[in-house]
């Protein structure tokens, strides 16, 4: 992370597993608003419900969640939301996926949810894992299915540290109201060096969305070169964090 550039009064926390290997690699920490990544969770809490009930996902729950995850849609995402019981529902999932510094957002506020990066990594082990994992292999390849197949216009993120076309990913982006600085997030799988890896990038303070998606991209690079050793062409200096892995 020393080569990202992170600007005055900005914030970024990056985890990074590689499932092969179970190693993980950290930066940063802190609870940030989710954003539209939380729609990933709705979506996982949704299937687990479904599961529960024995049941697969009716028409209109997987037409609302298309819409939420590959074009990002609020209005399919707080449909979703409803019918998942809220933050009390998403809390319950989350219990069950291992996630322990998540909480739902109040009210119909779910882009409010505040997360970590190192939950988000629990998360998508649980939409990515082939074990251990509440999401059943239907449910898992429906997320897994959607997250590949992002509209245009919003594959940016953690996609810029593949190597090629192979990755899946959700993008979160808000412009808080009270500071007018923004979240910018991402998490998913990329391929870089032959292996897969599951990569969540958290941000706030931002100046921009633009400067914002840079900070992801770059900080997604810098955590993948962890594994395959190519650290990119970013340039500048890190302030205020601390690195474990």
């Amino acid at each position: 992370m020393e080569s990202v550039d992170v600007a005055d009064g900005a914030e970024v926390s990056v985890a990074v597993l590689d499932p092969g290997s179970g190693e993980t690699a950290s930066y940063g920490g802190g609870v940030f608003e989710t954003a539209s990544i939380v729609k990933v969770d709705v979506l996982a809490a949704l299937l687990l419900r479904a599961q529960d009930a024995g049941r697969t996902p009716t028409a209109e729950e997987k037409a609302y969640a298309a819409a939420m995850i590959q074009s990002s849609d609020n209005d399919s995402a707080s449909a979703l939301w409803r019918a998942i019981g809220a933050a009390e529902g998403l809390d319950a999932a989350n219990e069950r996926f291992g996630l322990t510094g998540t909480a739902g957002g109040d009210g119909p506020l779910w882009g409010l949810t505040r997360t970590t990066a190192t939950d988000q990594i629990a998360l998508l082990r649980q939409v990515f894992g082939a074990t251990d994992t509440e999401l059943g292999e239907a449910s898992r390849a429906y997320v897994r299915g959607l997250m590949e197949r992002i509209a245009p216009g919003q594959r940016w993120g953690v996609s810029a540290a593949a190597d090629g076309a192979a990755w899946a990913l959700k993008n979160g982006w808000l412009r808080r109201s009270t500071t007018g600085l923004w979240v910018i997030n991402s998490i998913g799988r990329v391929t870089a060096g032959g292996r897969d890896h599951l990569v969540a990038v958290l941000s706030r303070g931002n100046a921009t969305r633009e400067e914002g998606i840079a900070l992801t991209e770059a900080a997604a690079r810098a955590a993948v070169s962890v594994f395959t050793g190519d650290t990119g062409d970013t340039a500048g200096g890190a302030a205020g964090a601390q690195a474990s892995s």
